[in-house]
């Protein structure tokens, strides 16, 4: 389980950023491919490591 919780936690990390100081001013850096595509695929393969070890039979 501490695996899962750290692609999770990697993948909101590397979601943290991005944004703008300023409202006024657009930064392009938010659609980085780290944080549209990299971080949810981290998060999601986390989820999925979470869901096999709670049902994983421990006996085996």
């Amino acid at each position: 389980m501490l695996i899962g919780i750290f692609f999770i936690a990697i993948g909101f990390i590397f979601m943290i950023g991005g944004g703008s100081d300023n409202p006024e001013v657009f930064n392009e850096e938010i659609y980085n491919w780290q944080r549209i595509r990299l971080a949810p695929t981290l998060v999601i393969i986390g989820l999925a490591i979470e869901i096999y070890a709670i049902l994983a039979d421990p006996k085996k």
